[in-house]
C-alpha cells in the first residue's frame, strides 16, 4: 500500500495496533491517541518518520534501538519508557534516535541509562519531565544543533549548563513556570547564547540584578522576565537593537518613567513592565528611536508629569498607564487624537482630575477605555456617543461625574459593557440607553443618586448578563420588564427602595446565579419556585420584611449554593432537615426568629468560611461536628440561649478568625487550646498591585458585614478589615475557673472580651506578650491578684477594662498606652490602689512597731469606714426625727416605748446591781 499517513488520534487503542499496522511498511507517520498499556516498536515500522502518541492512563514505550532508524520527529505524552529493553546488550545504546530532529515529551519519565545521540536533534520539548543527569552525559557538544529547547514545568540537574556546554546555535528558549532553573543556570550563562532570538524565563524565582553582558544578546528579538524576583536597574538592555518584544513586568527592577534606557531600540514595539519600581525620570526631552504598538507601565506611587515620549507615538494600539499618579489635570485626549489606530486605553488610579473631554474629531476605532478610580468632575459629556462610536467596554467608575447619564450611549451599537458606578449621577436610566444598547452585556450602575423606576415597561436590553443597580434610590416594584433576559446571570438591586414582593417570573431566569435584594422594603415569603433556579450560587435578601419558613426548595440548592444572607428579617422556625450545602462558603442568618438546636445543615460544608447565626433563638449545645469546618474563620453565635461548656472541637479549626459566643448561657471552663489568628498577615515582601479591568467575563462577588464588638460598641467590617483582624469575644455567660495562662495559640490576638462570667483566679501576666492587641474586657468577673505591671508594654491597647472584680494592689504606672484610661477602666476592685484610682498605697509599717497608724494600711480604710458610718447614722436619725414629726400617732407610740425602756432599764440595774457587787 501507499498510505503515507495514519491519523488514528480519536480512538483507543493497545499494543495490538502495531501489530495489525506492521505490514503498512511505506507509510512515514502515525498518530495514535488514547493509548493504553504496552507499546512495542517492531521491524515493520523501519520508514517511520514521525510518530506521536499520547497515553491514556499507565503507558509504556518500549523502545527498541534501531528498529526506527528513519525516525525524525517523536512526540510522547504521559509514557514511561522500559529499562530492559533500553539497555539491551546487543545494541549500541548510543546510535539510540541517531537521526531524530525532534524530540517532543511531555509528562514522561525518562530512565536513568537512557542516554540518546542528539547531535541531529534541532527542537527539544521537555515539558513536566524529570530529566536525570546521565540524560545529556554522551558528550558535551550532543546538542550543538539545537534550535530550540522548551523546559516549561521540568526538573533539571544542577549542573545541567555545565553538562549539555554552551548552546551556541539555540535561537529559542522556554522555561516558563519552571522554578527551579535558578538551580540550573545562572543569568550569565543566557550571555553565551548569542544566537538568541527568543528567550522566555518568566515564573522562574531568579533574582539579583540583569547582568551588563545581556548587551551581547544583540539578535534577541523576544524577551521575557517577567514574575521573578530581579532588581536594579535595566540598562544592561539597552543594546539589544533587534528587540521588538519585552517583557519585565512583576519583578523589582527599578524603571524610569521616561523609558530612557530604551530610547535606541528601534525596532521595539510591544512593552509590559508593569508591577516594579517605576520613578521619576524627565531628563530625556528628545524622541525615542521606537514607535510602541503597545505598552503596559502600569504599578504604583509617584510617576511625575505624564510620560513624554507617548508625545511622539502615533502607532499606538494598546495603552495601560494604571495606579500611577500623574502630575496631570486632565484626561489626555491628544493621546487619542495622535494614535487613530488606538484600540484599548486603560488610565486607571491615575490621580487624573477636571472634566472628561472627549477627542475631536470623533475617534472611530477605539474599543476599550477604563478611567475609573480618578477624580473626574463635572458632567460626561452630552456627546461621547457621538465621539467614541466603536466603544465595547466603557469604565467611569469610582469618580465624582454629575449630573445625569447622558442619552447618546444608546447610540453605541457595539456597546457592551458600561460601568458608571461610585460616581453622584441623579435622574433615572435614560429611555434611550434602554433601547439602543441593543448588545449590552453588563450594566452597572451601582452607588449614585439614581431614582424613579428601575426601567419602563418595554426595552431592548435582551443580551444583558449583569444589571447592578445597588445603593441608589430607585423606586417601586422589582420591574417586570427584566423577565425577558434570559441571559441574565448577575440581577443585584440591593439597598434602594423597592417595595411589594419578590416576583414570580424570576423562576424562569435559568441563567441567574447571582440574586441581591438586600435592604430594600420587600414582603412576603421567598417564594418555593427559589430552588428550581440551576445555578443559582448567590442569595442576598437582607434587611426587608421577609417572613415566614425557610422553603424547603432551598434543598434544591444544596451544590450549587456559595452564599446565603436572609439576615435582619422576620423569618421563623428550624432550617429544613433537607437542607445541606456542601459548597456553601458564606452564611448569614443573624437577627431573626429561627430556633431549635444547631442546624444539622452545615454538619458537611466543609468550605464554609462564615457562621453567622447571631441574635436568634437557638439552643442547645454547640455540637461537635463543628470541628468538620475546616476552612470555618468567623463563628458567630451571639445572644442565642446556646448552654453547656466550650467544645474543644474548636480547637481542630485551624483557620479560625473571629469567635463570638457572647450573650449567651455557656458554662464550664476556656480551653486552653482555643486559638485565633488573623488570615492576612501583613508581610514585608514587595507586593505585586493587580487589577481587574471590567470584562466581559467579570463574576460578581457579595461582600457582607459582620457586626462584632469591640471596645464595648457594637461595629461592622467588611471582610478587607476583617482579614486583618483576630477576636475571641465570651463574655456575658456562665465560664467559671481560671483564664488559660498558655497563649502560644493567640499572639495574633486583636481583642479579647471575658466580661460578665464567673472567672476566678489571676490575670495571666502572659497576656502581655500579646502585643498586638488593641481591646482587653476582663471586667464583671471573680478576678484576684495584681495586674500585670508588664501591660505597659501593651503599645496598641486602646480599650482596657478590668473593672469590678477583686483585684488588688497598686495599679500600672501611667506610661504607655495604659496612661490613657481613667478610673473607670479599675472602679469596683475596692482593695485597688495608686494614682489611676485616687488611693494612695501608703508603705508597710514595720513589724516591730505596730501603732494606731497601722491600723490604716490593713483591708479597710478606716477613714472612709469612720466617715460612712457617721454620714449613715446621720441619715437614720434624721430620717427617724421626720416620721415622727409628721404622723402624731407614731410620735406617741415613740415616746411611750421611750419611756417604758428607761423604766424596765432603771428597775433592772436596781434590783441587780445591789447583789452583784456586794459580795
Amino acid at each position: 500500500m501507499n498510505l503515507k499517513v495514519v491519523d488514528l488520534s480519536n480512538n483507543l487503542f493497545n499494543n495490538t495496533i502495531l501489530s495489525s499496522l506492521a505490514g503498512l511498511s511505506n507509510f512515514r507517520t502515525l498518530t495514535l491517541g488514547n493509548v493504553r498499556g504496552s507499546i512495542d516498536m517492531n521491524d515493520g515500522l523501519r520508514n517511520l518518520e514521525e510518530l506521536h502518541m499520547s497515553c491514556h492512563s499507565g503507558c509504556t514505550f518500549n523502545l527498541h534501538p534501531l528498529l526506527l532508524p528513519s525516525l525524525k520527529t517523536l512526540s510522547l505524552e504521559g509514557f514511561s519508557f522500559n529499562l530492559t529493553t533500553i539497555a539491551s546488550p546487543s545494541h549500541n545504546k548510543w546510535q539510540i534516535l541517531a537521526n531524530l530532529v525532534d524530540l517532543i515529551l511531555e509528562d514522561s519519565s525518562l530512565p536513568l541509562n537512557f542516554i540518546p545521540t542528539l547531535s541531529s536533534l534541532k527542537y527539544l520539548h521537555l515539558s513536566s519531565c524529570y530529566v536525570n543527569d546521565s540524560f545529556f552525559m554522551h558528550e558535551k557538544q550532543n546538542l550543538r544543533n539545537l534550535k530550540e529547547l522548551r523546559l516549561e514545568y521540568s526538573s533539571l540537574p544542577s549542573n545541567f549548563i555545565q553538562v549539555i556546554g554552551p548552546l551556541t546555535s539555540l535561537k529559542k528558549f522556554y522555561s516558563s513556570l519552571d522554578g527551579n532553573i535558578n538551580q540550573s543556570f545562572s543569568m550569565n550563562d543566557f550571555c553565551k547564547m548569542t544566537n538568541l532570538r527568543e528567550l522566555f524565563i518568566s515564573n522562574n524565582n531568579l533574582k539579583g540584578s540583569l547582568p551588563m553582558c545581556f548587551s551581547n544578546l544583540t539578535s534577541l528579538e523576544r524577551l521575557d522576565l517577567s514574575f521573578n524576583d530581579l532588581s536594579g536597574n535595566i540598562s544592561a538592555l539597552k543594546s539589544l537593537a533587534s528587540l521588538q518584544w519585552l517583557d519585565l513586568s512583576y519583578n523589582k527592577l527599578q524603571i524610569p518613567s521616561s523609558l530612557g534606557y530604551l530610547f535606541n531600540l528601534s525596532k521595539l514595539q510591544y512593552l509590559s513592565a508593569s508591577n516594579n519600581i517605576i520613578y521619576v525620570d524627565e531628563m530625556h526631552s528628545v524622541a525615542p528611536r521606537f514607535q510602541l504598538r503597545e505598552i503596559s507601565l502600569s504599578c504604583c506611587g509617584n510617576g511625575g508629569s505624564f510620560p513624554q515620549f507617548l508625545y511622539h507615538q502615533h502607532d499606538l494600539v494598546d495603552v495601560t498607564l494604571s495606579h500611577i499618579h500623574f502630575k496631570v489635570n486632565q484626561f489626555p485626549f491628544w493621546l487619542l487624537e495622535n494614535n487613530t489606530n488606538l484600540k484599548r486605553l486603560h488610565l486607571v488610579n491615575c490621580s487624573l482630575s477636571g472634566p472628561f473631554q472627549v477627542p475631536f474629531p470623533s475617534h472611530l476605532v477605539l474599543e476599550d477605555l477604563d478611567i475609573s478610580n480618578n477624580f473626574f468632575s463635572g458632567n460626561i459629556p452630552t456627546e461621547i456617543g457621538a465621539h467614541l462610536p466603536s466603544l465595547s467596554s466603557l469604565n467611569m467608575s469610582k469618580n465624582d461625574f454629575n449630573g445625569s447619564i447622558p442619552s447618546s450611549f444608546g447610540d453605541m451599537s457595539s456597546l457592551q459593557i458600561l460601568d458608571l458606578s461610585n460616581n453622584q449621577l441623579f435622574g433615572g436610566i435614560p429611555e434611550h440607553l434602554a433601547w439602543g444598547c441593543s448588545s449590552l452585556e453588563i450594566l452597572a450602575l451601582s452607588n449614585n443618586t439614581l431614582q424613579g423606576p428601575i426601567f419602563s415597561t418595554n426595552f431592548s436590553l435582551m443580551s444583558l448578563s449583569q444589571l447592578q443597580l445597588n445603593g441608589n434610590n430607585f423606586s417601586g416594584m422589582i420591574p417586570n420588564a427584566l423577565s425577558n433576559c434570559s441571559f441574565l446571570g448577575t440581577l443585584d438591586l440591593g439597598n434602594n427602595y423597592l417595595f411589594g414582593k419578590i416576583p414570580s417570573w424570576i423562576e424562569s431566569m435559568y441563567s441567574l446565579s447571582t440574586f441581591d435584594v438586600s435592604r430594600n422594603q420587600l414582603c412576603g415569603r421567598i417564594p418555593k419556585w427559589v430552588g428550581n433556579t440551576s445555578i443559582l450560587g448567590q442569595i442576598d435578601v437582607a434587611d426587608n420584611h421577609l417572613q415566614g419558613l425557610i422553603p424547603r426548595a432551598f434543598c434544591n440548592l444544596n451544590r450549587q449554593l456559595q452564599f446565603l444572607d436572609l439576615s435582619m428579617n422576620n423569618f421563623s422556625g428550624i432550617l429544613p432537615s433537607c437542607f445541606k450545602p456542601s459548597n456553601i462558603e458564606e452564611v448569614y442568618l443573624s437577627k431573626n426568629m429561627l430556633q431549635g438546636p444547631l442546624p444539622k445543615a452545615f454538619r458537611k460544608s466543609s468550605f464554609l468560611v462564615t457562621l453567622d447565626l447571631s441574635y436568634n433563638h437557638f439552643s442547645g449545645h454547640i455540637p461537635n461536628w463543628i470541628s468538620n469546618l475546616s476552612q470555618l474563620s468567623y463563628l458567630l453565635l451571639k445572644r442565642n440561649h446556646f448552654e453547656g461548656e466550650i467544645p474543644i472541637q474548636l480547637c481542630k479549626l485551624p483557620h479560625l478568625s473571629l469567635i463570638d459566643l457572647s450573650l449567651n448561657n455557656l458554662s464550664g471552663g476556656i480551653p486552653s487550646c482555643l486559638k485565633v489568628t488573623a488570615l492576612n498577615k501583613v508581610s514585608d515582601h514587595y507586593s505585586w498591585i493587580s487589577y481587574n479591568f471590567l470584562g466581559a467575563n467579570r463574576s460578581i462577588s457579595i461582600e457582607e458585614s459582620i457586626e462584632y464588638t469591640i471596645k464595648s460598641r457594637s461595629y461592622t467590617y467588611k471582610k478587607r478589615i476583617l482579614q486583618y483582624m483576630a477576636g475571641i469575644d465570651l463574655s456575658c455567660n456562665k465560664l467559671t475557673g481560671e483564664i488559660p495562662h498558655e497563649i502560644k495559640n493567640i499572639l495574633m490576638l486583636f481583642t479579647l472580651n471575658l466580661s460578665h462570667n464567673s472567672l476566678t483566679g489571676p490575670i495571666p501576666r502572659a497576656f502581655s506578650n500579646l502585643r498586638d492587641i488593641e481591646s482587653l474586657d476582663l471586667s464583671y468577673n471573680n478576678l484576684t491578684g495584681n495586674i500585670p505591671p508588664e501591660f505597659a508594654l501593651l503599645h496598641f491597647l486602646q480599650y482596657f477594662n478590668v473593672s469590678y472584680n477583686n483585684l488588688s494592689g497598686k495599679t500600672p504606672e501611667r506610661i504607655g498606652q495604659l496612661g490613657t484610661f481613667d478610673e473607670s477602666s479599675y472602679v469596683g476592685n475596692p482593695f485597688l490602689c495608686g494614682s489611676l484610682v485616687g488611693k494612695n498605697c501608703s508603705p508597710i509599717a514595720p513589724p516591730k512597731a505596730p501603732s494606731e497608724s497601722a491600723k490604716d494600711h490593713g483591708f479597710i480604710d478606716m477613714d472612709a469606714f469612720y466617715a460612712s458610718f457617721f454620714a449613715c447614722y446621720i441619715v437614720v436619725l434624721l430620717c427617724i426625727g421626720s416620721v415622727l414629726y409628721i404622723n402624731p400617732y407614731w410620735r406617741q407610740a415613740w415616746f411611750y416605748y421611750v419611756q417604758m425602756t428607761i423604766n424596765s432599764c432603771y428597775y433592772f440595774v436596781m434590783d441587780n446591781l445591789p447583789r452583784k457587787f456586794g459580795c
